[in-house]
């Protein structure tokens, strides 16, 4: 990288050096700027042509540059010589003004180191073109390496130099005497222009019809410089030291041939021996054949073959070749009416201008772009003249790329657009609006281009409007989003409104549905179609129009409308003028079929929704059902080693499977869950939330302990046994008559309650927790239950105990007789005691209850069971052997097993019943 940088550090530096040296020092670098060097011409190419600008007013140029280097080789007198032919051609060139002669824009200037002067702008000399890169810059620039001549730049060159000569030789009375590809210089534009005056003869008899000139006889001792290229001069000139104006249609005959064969002359000539060489060149001129000129069009070759003849006289006159066939072609002749353009009328230049997108493609696009471009953007600054020239030069802007747009066309077009007037200008822009938004930059249109289409949408001209708004959806993917939405948009709103024209405001409604899918859709929604409910007029077009805008955005995938806008403001508006009067049978239906597409999307839309919510609600409740439900489950699952929770769902379980029916279990069921009172719910939602807490506590890491054991106090049950059957009995028979329902007031039924008739006093006397609440009087059955209580195992530890009847025990006339026949005892299962052991307090360790219940049968206990298959029935409450209710399931409703702990049991089985009631009641 660092070398390739140095390279093209040394280039430049070493180009800047050459035209330093070059021109530093000569007065034309006091007005012009000095560029690069681009090209060579002159006798000899020695001129170096380079680029220039003129300080003032930023004029480009080209500046010629002859560097006195050259005639270092050359003694003083010699270079005195050289010095002075070039500068007479020079002089004579600038006093001579014609289109087809160089123009001249600054005379001739001399320094020390250099002649120059300067002239319009140059691309390059003809012998450059065709491959002579003498006095070139190295490298050759590409532009003169890759240039080809097209027939048209060649036909049309051929035919400029023609009229060149034609002037010279009519008007100037003057042959030029060195007519060479050398100096024949191509302008900027492509325009073939004649140089080099420096052997120019002028005629010696002016006012003569018949002019003559006086001829120098060759000198080969003077330098090259001094004298003209041989190659291209007429025989004559050496052979007979004579010359005409004839001469240089010899000089041009030679000229067309080089052009068809690359640059190569006709003849060689030895300038050591010139008149030998010439000698048998006129012999060659005599005998020649089409084998020679065969590179030649044959359109021209015969009148090549004429100007190359050995006698002038034969040879064509310069105005006789500018009238040949060959050059009336159609390219040639446009060309050459556009260098003439400036004298001609507007009738004759719009007569041109219509014509002239017929010629455009037939020509070349350097030709285009280089000689008609410019002719056609220079009348810009005739307002007249803009609709005829503006058609052609966008149709140039097709064929040219982004780049050349931009730099050629672009900084023309930028005037045009800002013009109101005539308004076919407007027209044709709008009919080319894609080429303009495609090749223009952004800038450019949001500055220049956008506005023109805003002014077109606000013009007086009706016919202008419906055009703009038929053209605007051809190109509205270009416009970007914003000018489109905050420009755009409110201007076809506007026009819609407020014009009086069917027609603006029908294309004003078409023009909005076409580019609706170029827009939000939540912009159509909050802006459009609201727009659509102002329009007043109730045309059946303008209604059409309101329902296609509808219809697209309804039915478009990107936009589409939501099922309140439909119930809300669509249908509300559509609905009423689908009634209109005007409309006919076809627009009618149309109203119709796109109601309904609307309304059954609206129900299909709303219906869903309503589905999904519903599916929601529903498994939300089942959500809420397993929750509840899934409450106790956790709270077993949390105390599984409880063994009271174990005995009250065995206790279920065994109610569930002893027979009786369905019915009997749900009413039971309904009666559990329907007893609860408030102070119950809070304090069960406590426990739930103390449940919680400890579900989300760490768990407890195991310490260390050492086990203490427990001191047994003596305690004499048996006393304490028959004190409390004694005065519980003696409060149930002074008690007076207890509703059935005192119990469970809420429950019609009280299948397994139990309760103690006063609370009881204290927990050292009969062993139960004080904190159970037992409610008080004595056990109480609904009408109809028919479940035998002391047959069940919801009785635990009694199912071998029956109970005596006392007379007087009062009598309830509700109950059913057969709510209390006793079933027989159950010998062969043995009943599940472990749930009283955590009733007890835990100051000494217990046998279970299991454990007692497995024991050999004790005859205190036999004393009070009835013999196999003996049954007894007990009108009014049935009591157990303590004067107590039967415990059941619901003796408690607030008691929740996990709140207690079973203590391990340790003790051996008793086999007495003294020991055994003093163990049982601790």
């Amino acid at each position: 990288m660092e070398s390739m940088l140095n390279k093209l550090k040394s280039t430049v530096t070493k180009v800047t050096a050459d035209v330093t040296s070059a021109v530093m020092g000569n007065p034309v670098t006091r007005e012009f700027d000095v560029g690069r060097h681009i090209a060579s011409g002159g006798n000899g190419l020695a001129w170096k042509i380079f680029n220039g600008t003129k300080k003032s007013t930023k004029q480009e140029v080209a500046v010629f540059v002859f560097d006195k280097k050259l005639m270092d080789k050359y003694q003083k007198f010699e270079k005195d010589q050289i010095i002075d032919s070039l500068k007479r051609g020079v002089q004579q060139l600038t006093r001579l003004r014609h289109p087809r002669l160089l123009t001249v824009q600054h005379p001739l200037e001399e320094s020390r180191d250099c002649l120059a002067f300067c002239t319009e702008p140059v691309c390059a000399s003809l012998a450059n073109i065709l491959g002579n890169w003498d006095n070139l810059p190295s490298p050759v620039p590409s532009d003169i390496k890759e240039y080809k001549l097209y027939d048209v730049e060649t036909k049309y060159g051929l035919l400029q130099v023609s009229e060149g000569l034609s002037f010279l030789h009519s008007s100037v009375k003057m042959v030029h005497g060195n007519l060479t590809p050398e100096n024949i210089i191509l302008n900027k534009s492509g325009a073939w222009k004649i140089m080099g005056f420096d052997f120019s003869i002028q005629s010696i008899n002016p006012s003569e019809q018949e002019p003559k000139f006086s001829c120098k006889e060759w000198d080969p001792n003077l330098p090259s410089l001094c004298l003209p290229n041989p190659q291209y001069l007429a025989p004559e000139y050496i052979l007979s030291v004579s010359c005409e104006t004839a001469s240089d249609m010899y000089s041009l005959g030679a000229i067309i041939y080089a052009v068809f064969n690359n640059g190569k002359p006709i003849f060689e000539v030895n300038k050591q021996d010139i008149y030998k060489s010439f000698s048998k060149q006129l012999d060659q001129l005599s005998r020649l054949g089409s084998t020679t000129l065969q590179n030649i069009p044959e359109d021209v070759r015969e009148h090549v073959k004429l100007l190359l003849n050995v006698a002038p006289t034969v040879r064509p006159d310069a105005d006789q070749m500018t009238k040949i066939p060959f050059f009336d072609d159609v390219g040639a002749v446009t060309l050459q009416y556009f260098d003439s353009l400036f004298q001609r009328d507007n009738l004759q230049k719009s007569q041109f201008f219509k014509g002239l997108p017929k010629v455009l493609p037939k020509l070349p696009k350097r030709v285009i772009v280089q000689r008609i471009l410019p002719c056609l953007t220079s009348e810009f600054v005739n307002p007249d003249m803009v609709p005829f020239v503006l058609p052609n030069v966008l149709l140039i802007a097709e064929e040219c790329t982004k780049e050349e747009y931009i730099k050629l066309i672009l900084p023309d077009l930028s005037p045009v657009f800002k013009q109101q007037e005539p308004v076919q200008i407007l027209l044709i822009f709008l009919q080319k609006m894609d080429l303009l938004l495609t090749k223009t930059p952004p800038d450019e249109i949001k500055n220049s281009v956008l506005p023109m289409v805003y002014r077109a949408l606000e013009a007086p001209s009706i016919q202008i409007q419906e055009l703009c708004l038929n053209i605007i959806p051809t190109f509205a993917n270009l416009i970007d989003y914003p000018s489109m939405k905050n420009a755009l948009i409110p201007r076809i709103k506007s026009a819609c409104l407020q014009t009086s024209s069917l027609a603006v405001r029908v294309n004003s409604l078409v023009c909005l549905g076409k580019i609706l899918e170029y827009l939000d859709k939540w912009f159509v929604l909050d802006d459009i179609l609201p727009f659509l409910q102002q329009i007043p007029s109730k045309e059946p077009a303008v209604l059409m129009g309101i329902l296609g805008i509808y219809k697209c955005t309804f039915s478009h995938k990107k936009l589409g409308i939501t099922k309140e806008q439909l119930a809300g403001k669509v249908l509300p508006h559509l609905i009423p003028l689908s009634i209109e009067n005007n409309l006919n049978l076809n627009q009618f239906n149309s109203f119709i079929s796109v109601i309904k597409e609307m309304l059954n999307r609206l129900e299909a839309e709303h219906k869903t929704k309503l589905e999904q919510i519903h599916v929601m609600q529903e498994q939300q409740k089942s959500l809420d059902i397993t929750n509840q439900m899934s409450i106790p489950e956790e709270t077993k699952a949390n105390s599984t080693g409880n063994q009271l929770d174990k005995v009250f769902t065995n206790l279920q379980t065994e109610i569930l499977t002893t027979g009786s029916d369905c019915k009997e279990n749900g009413l039971l069921k309904n009666q559990r869950k329907g007893s609860l009172t408030l102070e119950e719910k809070q304090k069960l939602a406590k426990e739930q939330e103390q449940a919680q807490k400890l579900k989300s506590q760490q768990p407890l890491k195991p310490q260390p302990h050492t086990v203490t054991a427990p001191v047994k106090q003596t305690k004499d049950l048996t006393d304490t046994l028959i004190d409390n059957m004694a005065s519980l009995a003696s409060q149930s028979l002074n008690r007076p008559k207890v509703p059935s329902s005192s119990s469970f007031s809420s429950a019609p039924s009280m299948g397994i309650g139990v309760g103690f008739s006063s609370p009881v006093e204290s927990s050292k006397r009969n062993g139960l927790n004080a904190n159970v609440g037992f409610q008080t009087s004595g056990f109480s059955m609904g009408v109809g239950t028919t479940q035998n209580f002391f047959n069940s195992a919801g009785i635990t530890g009694m199912a071998n105990m029956n109970m005596l009847p006392t007379g007087n025990i009062p009598t309830y006339s509700t109950m059913s007789n057969t709510a209390a026949v006793l079933q027989p005892a159950q010998q062969n299962r043995p009943p599940d005691m472990s749930a009283l052991d955590s009733l007890f307090g835990p100051q000494k360790s217990k046998i279970s209850m299991n454990q007692l219940s497995q024991q050999k049968t004790n005859q205190w206990l036999n004393q009070f069971a009835p013999p196999q298959g003996a049954s007894s029935s007990l009108p009014g409450t049935q009591m157990n052997v303590m004067g107590q209710p039967g415990f059941g399931l619901q003796g408690n409703p607030f008691f929740n097993p996990q709140n207690f702990t079973q203590p391990t049991n340790n003790m051996t089985s008793s086999s007495s019943a003294s020991n055994d009631l003093k163990d049982l009641f601790g």
